[in-house]
């Protein structure tokens, strides 16, 4: 790689880090692109080079706070040897993330509500469908052996991870009295009941 190469991945990543610490301590309201550039220290027209807009430096980081969470899940589940474990395993991995991440967390789950994440739809579909694929293919051959329930692939996000990632939208709100401990001893069991066969 090439020093200016080099230059351009560091400004890259100088952005996307100041962009998580001005997102969590000052929230949507304070997530601008000149809170960004100077938290960063870096120039409007840089920000501008690398990411097109400030939405498109949304996106990078909401894809980027996504593929960690999702590098976490995979290889969670990749370690385990039943359909059971591997629920609770990514039941676990999402909520261990959650408390040890909130920021990268806090990001992904607000995000989801605003609007500059809108004009990079397909893209950030594209690449969660690229993060998903680990869960869906340690998933696939235990549908295709009956230990899993025949499920549409667009539904096991729904069925396995979608009530773990409300509990933890509810935590990172502060407005609900979520217990993240009790929620990875109880929520395994249940969500492992909605994908098992009998």
């Amino acid at each position: 790689m090439s020093p200016k190469q080099q230059r351009g991945e560091a400004t890259v990543d100088r952005l996307l880090t100041a962009a998580l610490e001005v997102y969590a301590s000052s929230g949507q309201q304070g997530f601008t692109v000149n809170a960004v550039t100077e938290a960063s220290g870096v120039s409007l027209g840089s920000l501008y080079h690398h990411f097109g807009s400030f939405d498109g430096l949304a996106a990078a980081l909401y894809t980027k706070c996504m593929a960690e969470l999702f590098d976490e899940l995979t290889t969670a589940v990749t370690r385990t040897r039943t359909a059971r474990t591997g629920v609770a395993a990514i039941v676990r991995a999402y909520l261990r993330f959650t408390e040890e991440r909130p920021d990268a967390a806090l990001f992904i789950h607000a995000s989801a509500y605003s609007g500059y994440l809108a004009a990079h739809a397909d893209r950030i579909r594209a690449a969660k469908g690229v993060m998903l694929k680990g869960i869906v293919d340690w998933m696939r051959p235990r549908i295709e052996s009956g230990e899993i329930l025949p499920t549409p692939e667009p539904l096991i996000e729904s069925l396995v991870i979608g009530p773990v990632a409300e509990t933890a939208r509810r935590w990172l709100s502060s407005t609900y009295d979520i217990d993240l401990a009790q929620a990875a001893r109880i929520l395994p069991d249940r969500i492992w009941r909605s994908l098992r066969p009998d």
